[in-house]
């Protein structure tokens, strides 16, 4: 049996997307040419054998983009997210315990490692502005892990030689190849059959060690491109300061000083009116866990449906994903089940022995309806015709929050378990169409937070901020008069994020080109609104302390029986 050999790939052998006006971390990816074949070659158990006989509408708020100096935010007091050095260690194990157990199943990470090889310097600087600062030198091992897989690469080509020149004096002596090396034609020349047949054992034993030793640098390789961040984008601050871009509605409350409104916490207000009984929650679920209410189960419907209205009206097609996905999905979107530590990060649900000695996949609960939603065209190749893909979804959403509570997380703000809907998008891989969908994004954020007429920031926020798959984000901050001694009353409530091929890459989605081509698309995700929080936000800012009443805002009313108001009422129970 005569083999055609071709050499084994080398470990950044993979597509890379065309770049049009691209940013400046995907324009530098160029396109990698096919790999040449060697010679013809008989495999080595043959050789015994014969021996022995492949049209949307802006809103009426708009997100303005900056065309002024940033706006400095010494004033605001935001504390960005700061992700300690043992946070990242932790963050990369868990990265790389990931791609250790992923199952056979899962799609293939299909990384663009040339890229991290040809830019180190780069990427190991990235992870700094990034404050994985324990990554900043992954780059260049896998630059010296790739010199070793190149030093093996060669010792098997030669072998391979070697092994091809013992067939052809096995053949017979006239069958040597003028390109042969006299010195080893003169070594052979001597050699009994038998000699040259234990020379061939020896040849394979040594190729099957040198082929196996390929194997666990590639893997490593891929190990530490897993574990390294996106990119970040020109337009993202650097440090771990955000850019105020733009306000939504005016203060409820400008000058504090002159003022004698009573501001309570939801908290309050939902204990004062009957809406939100977090003891229940306690002693059937735990703390972060929580039972709505009446009115308040009334609003969340309300809150799920004027978001769902607004997002459909501007042509995102509604999905209704699943709650439980493979954990192997959820980490190749960037969200990971454990922590080095075995923390739970987002809840798994258990295994049999059995089922894990199988190499079932595990599954988990998702923490955002982005998961299911990436998840949906894993191992797909879409049509160029037709992208943009966009899809808006309702969940539930599980995040196990690790760490200990207090103040800052009291009430709704900060929970186990909510609802939330999220948009999800797949673009061409192109900056400018990307852009296009992002800034869509944040106009309906705008227009949903506005028309519930709370008061709110949209912020660019900084590179120590973004999470591993992003390359830029967005998040608005609505008012919370609870949380005036904090963040002067700041509190985050929606996000939008440009992923570029990052979570494409992990769950193998492709994109066809009209050309034919096969690239990979961007991903851009955002919320357009997370129940609890925005919830909180309207108990907060409509609270009447005379009244003891909640204003229901006016484009929540349809849904709520035209109900202008949330009053006391006496109640049995």
């Amino acid at each position: 049996m005569v083999l055609q050999l071709k050499r084994k790939p080398t470990p950044d052998k993979l597509l890379t997307s065309p770049v049009r006006g691209s940013l400046t971390v995907a324009s530098m990816r160029p396109f990698l040419s096919g790999v040449a074949a060697t010679k013809p070659f008989t495999c080595l158990p043959c050789l015994f054998r014969t021996s022995t006989r492949n049209s949307f509408q802006r809103p009426a708020f708009t997100y303005t983009k900056r065309t002024t100096p940033r706006l400095s935010t010494a004033l605001f007091t935001h504390s960005a997210r700061r992700l300690h050095a043992q946070e990242a260690v932790d963050q990369a194990a868990a990265i790389n315990t990931a791609a250790s157990l992923r199952p056979t199943t899962a799609p293939k990470p299909l990384l663009d490692i040339k890229h991290i090889r040809l830019n180190p310097d780069l990427y190991s600087q990235n992870c700094i502005d990034r404050n994985y600062k324990s990554l900043a030198d992954y780059p260049h091992k896998i630059n010296a892990l790739f010199a070793e897989w190149q030093a093996q690469q060669k010792a098997g080509r030669a072998l391979r030689e070697r092994g091809n020149m013992l067939r052809r004096r096995l053949a017979g002596p006239g069958s040597t190849s003028r390109d042969d090396p006299v010195e080893i034609i003169n070594e052979f020349r001597d050699m009994s059959r038998e000699q040259i047949l234990e020379e061939a054992r020896k040849v394979k034993a040594e190729l099957a060690g040198i082929e196996e030793t390929e194997g666990k640098l590639q893997a490593e390789m891929e190990r530490l491109a897993l574990a390294i961040p996106n990119l970040t984008s020109d337009e993202t601050p650097r440090g771990t300061e955000p850019e105020v871009m733009s306000y939504i509605n005016n203060h409820p409350e400008p000058e504090p000083a002159l003022s004698d409104r009573v501001w309570r916490s939801h908290v309050h207000v939902g204990a004062e009116l009957g809406l939100l009984d977090f003891a229940g929650a306690a002693s059937s679920s735990g703390w972060g866990w929580y039972y709505l209410l009446d009115e308040a189960a009334d609003m969340e419907q309300a809150l799920i449906s004027y978001a769902l209205t607004t997002a459909t009206r501007a042509g995102w097609r509604q999905v209704s994903p699943p709650s439980v996905v493979y954990g192997h999905i959820a980490a190749a979107c960037g969200f990971q089940p454990r922590d080095a530590n075995g923390e739970t990060q987002i809840y798994a649900i258990a295994q049999s022995k059995e089922d894990a000695a199988r190499g079932k996949p595990e599954l988990v609960l998702a923490g955002t309806a982005e998961i299911p939603l990436a998840g949906m065209k894993t191992d797909t190749v879409l049509d160029e015709a037709d992208l943009p893909l966009k899809r808006v979804a309702v969940s539930r959403c599980y995040r196990a929050e690790a760490g200990a509570r207090g103040s800052e997380t009291k009430g709704l703000y900060r929970v186990h378990e909510f609802t939330k809907v999220e948009m999800f998008s797949w673009t061409l891989p192109d900056q400018g169409e990307t852009e296009e969908i992002f800034d869509e994004m944040v106009d309906l954020q705008t227009e949903i937070l506005g028309g519930l007429g709370l008061h709110c920031r949209v912020l660019e926020m900084p590179a120590a901020d973004l999470g591993a798959s992003a390359t830029r984000k967005c998040d608005i901050e609505a008012f919370f008069p609870s949380r005036r001694e904090r963040n002067d009353g700041w509190g985050e409530v929606t996000s939008a994020s440009i992923c570029t091929d990052y979570q494409t890459r992990r769950l193998a989605t492709r994109l066809k080109t009209k050309e034919g081509k096969l690239v990979y698309p961007w991903t851009v995700n955002g919320t357009a609104l997370a129940v609890p929080r925005v919830l909180a936000a309207i108990l907060e800012n409509g609270w009447n302390e005379s009244e003891k009443s909640v204003l229901i805002p006016e484009v929540l009313r349809p849904w709520m029986d035209g109900r202008e108001k949330i009053g006391p009422r006496h109640r049995m129970n």
